[in-house]
Protein backbone atom coordinates (compact mmCIF):
# COMPACT_ATOMS: atom_id res chain seq x y z
CA UNK A 1 0.00 0.00 0.00
CA UNK A 2 0.99 3.44 -0.86
CA UNK A 3 0.97 5.70 1.44
CA UNK A 4 0.33 9.84 0.33
CA UNK A 5 1.61 12.58 2.48
CA UNK A 6 -0.63 15.74 2.12
CA UNK A 7 1.52 18.85 1.51
CA UNK A 8 -0.24 21.99 2.75
CA UNK A 9 -0.50 24.60 -0.65
CA UNK A 10 -0.88 28.07 -0.70
CA UNK A 11 -4.15 29.43 -1.36
CA UNK A 12 -5.18 33.19 -2.37
CA UNK A 13 -7.97 34.94 -0.38
CA UNK A 14 -11.37 34.88 -2.34
CA UNK A 15 -12.20 37.87 -3.91
CA UNK A 16 -16.06 38.80 -4.81
CA UNK A 17 -16.62 39.50 -8.49
CA UNK A 18 -17.11 43.20 -9.55
CA UNK A 19 -20.51 43.96 -10.42
CA UNK A 20 -21.05 46.87 -13.42
CA UNK A 21 -23.13 49.61 -12.20
CA UNK A 22 -24.70 49.25 -15.64
CA UNK A 23 -25.85 45.69 -14.40
CA UNK A 24 -27.72 47.50 -11.32
CA UNK A 25 -28.95 50.43 -12.28
CA UNK A 26 -32.29 49.26 -14.52
CA UNK A 27 -32.82 47.06 -11.12
CA UNK A 28 -32.43 50.09 -9.09
CA UNK A 29 -34.73 52.25 -11.55
CA UNK A 30 -37.36 49.70 -11.62
CA UNK A 31 -37.53 48.87 -7.59
CA UNK A 32 -37.70 52.77 -7.09
CA UNK A 33 -40.05 53.53 -9.21
CA UNK A 34 -42.07 49.93 -7.58
CA UNK A 35 -41.48 51.99 -4.05
CA UNK A 36 -42.78 55.04 -4.92
CA UNK A 37 -46.22 53.89 -6.63
CA UNK A 38 -46.52 51.53 -3.68
CA UNK A 39 -45.83 54.77 -1.50
CA UNK A 40 -48.34 56.36 -3.45
CA UNK A 41 -51.10 54.01 -2.88
CA UNK A 42 -50.59 53.38 0.98
CA UNK A 43 -50.34 57.28 1.75
CA UNK A 44 -52.05 58.77 -0.90
CA UNK A 45 -54.74 57.13 -2.30
CA UNK A 46 -58.39 58.17 -1.86
CA UNK A 47 -57.40 61.35 -1.32
CA UNK A 48 -57.71 64.66 -3.98
CA UNK A 49 -54.79 62.66 -6.21
CA UNK A 50 -57.32 59.63 -6.45
CA UNK A 51 -56.54 57.19 -9.37
CA UNK A 52 -59.39 54.90 -8.68
CA UNK A 53 -62.83 55.13 -7.80
CA UNK A 54 -64.61 53.68 -4.32
CA UNK A 55 -62.84 52.71 -1.10
CA UNK A 56 -61.25 49.60 -1.76
CA UNK A 57 -57.63 50.52 -2.20
CA UNK A 58 -58.22 52.42 0.85
CA UNK A 59 -59.17 49.01 2.97
CA UNK A 60 -56.77 47.34 1.65
CA UNK A 61 -54.00 49.17 2.61
CA UNK A 62 -55.69 50.84 6.12
CA UNK A 63 -53.26 49.21 8.28
CA UNK A 64 -50.51 50.03 6.42
CA UNK A 65 -51.15 53.61 6.49
CA UNK A 66 -51.63 53.78 10.50
CA UNK A 67 -47.99 51.61 10.53
CA UNK A 68 -46.61 54.46 8.59
CA UNK A 69 -48.02 57.44 10.18
CA UNK A 70 -50.16 58.20 7.59
CA UNK A 71 -53.46 59.69 8.67
CA UNK A 72 -56.66 58.34 6.95
CA UNK A 73 -60.06 59.46 8.60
Amino acid sequence: MAQTVARPTATLPAVPAKLPLKAIAPWAVFFGILMLVLLYFVGAEQGATSVLDGTDVHEWVHDARHLLGFPCH
